[in-house]
């Protein structure tokens, strides 16, 4: 068992990473329950993570009152129309203002949770229990919480905190092939942003990564919670440095949307979006040619993307990407946004980036 903290203004929370924690419900009520301050708990997952570890959570909670939400799995359920259905079940089962919320799944569940924890009887605790490797490495740290628009990704939410994070990686043993290599993808992008060391671990171990290698797992993890705790600790709010964790998300989110939400995963769409970027920050950052090569060979070995598929290509254009991405979260002031690299391990935040450069970036994939 590893512990990380993350500190913020007037708090902290802990990030625990311990392989079979779910399976041992000793351990887990002896985790859980310091963080649990009254007698309510609701759970917040769906039909597809609930058969494999809700009983354990169930067992660890015992004597308390728990009530279970089950929303659907994947991204297009990640919408106002959910989180009202949870707010009727929460008002409906008569849960106060000393409930606490647990996410049991990935990152689509986690992002539901917090945000119907953040707005609920003006806010409730809740805690992250993420069963995806996308979760455990990112979307569970850090406080995003947010529900889709028919405009863009992500647009309504908040950010907030959870109490607690609680990661096995024994749970990735049971995620189909495409939602791991798909948590794969924001590993990579910690080693592009922070930590060149960690891109050439990832490309030395490849195979143990792709065999679910619990000692491997168990170091990435840790690692990219680490790089994630360190950024989220000197901005919360996504005032200046934290944006360096978006990189290629404002093209992989624009992708996502035009495609149709559930058409790429996230975390594919995500590989795709770094190629994009790092084709970018060869024009406007000096990226060598090699490290762009590097980053397309390692998604490539690990089962992602790196180009749009026929679909996308229908259906997308340079013009449509453009406006998408001008509805973009990142968007400051009416300016795009994008994070470049200079070299692995290195980038920055650029907001003068000509606009011209980027149609014709975008024109290799349209």
């Amino acid at each position: 068992m590893q512990k990380l903290i993350v500190e913020i203004p007037q708090r902290s929370y802990p990030i625990v990473v311990a392989d079979g924690l779910l399976a041992n419900v000793q351990t887990l009520r002896a985790q859980l329950r310091p963080h649990i301050r009254g007698n309510q708990v609701a759970i917040i997952t769906n039909e597809v993570v609930a058969p494999l570890y809700l009983d354990q959570v169930m067992a660890a909670l015992d004597g308390l009152q728990v009530d279970v939400f089950y929303m659907r799995d994947g991204e297009d359920a990640k919408t106002l129309a959910t989180y009202e259905q949870a707010m009727d079940f929460l008002l409906s089962a008569r849960h106060n203002r000393s409930t606490s919320l647990i996410a049991l799944g990935g990152g689509v569940v986690g992002d539901l949770c917090g945000f119907v924890a953040s707005t609920f009887q003006r806010g409730v605790d809740f805690i992250q229990i993420p069963t995806t490797l996308l979760a455990q490495v990112d979307s569970s740290v850090g406080g995003k919480t947010a529900v889709n628009h028919p405009h863009g990704k992500n647009l309504i939410g908040a950010f907030y905190q959870p109490v607690a994070v609680f990661a096995d990686p024994g749970t990735l043993s049971t995620l189909p092939p495409r939602e791991y290599a798909a948590g794969l993808a924001e590993v990579v992008k910690y080693g592009v942003i922070e930590d060149p060391e960690l891109f050439g671990f990832l490309e030395d171990h490849c195979d143990a990564l792709l065999a679910k290698d619990g000692a491997v797992l168990t170091e990435i993890i840790v690692r990219c919670c680490a790089i994630k705790a360190q950024v989220v600790s000197a901005d919360e709010r996504e005032s200046g440095h934290r944006a360096i964790l978006n990189y290629g998300h404002t093209f992989g989110h624009a992708i996502e949307k035009l495609c149709g939400y559930g058409h790429w995963l996230h975390g594919e769409a995500v590989a795709i979006g770094m190629v994009m970027a790092a084709r970018l920050s060869q024009e406007v950052s000096g990226l060598m040619p090699d490290s762009v090569d590097r980053l397309i060979e390692l998604l490539a070995k690990l089962g992602l993307p790196t180009e749009l598929d026929q679909h996308s290509r229908e259906v997308i254009t340079v013009a449509s990407m453009i406006d998408a991405m001008g509805l973009d979260k990142k968007v400051v002031d009416g300016r795009l946004r994008f994070i470049v690299a200079s070299e692995l391990g290195q980038v920055a935040l650029r907001d003068d980036v000509d606009s011209a450069i980027v149609r014709d970036v975008l024109s290799q994939w349209f």
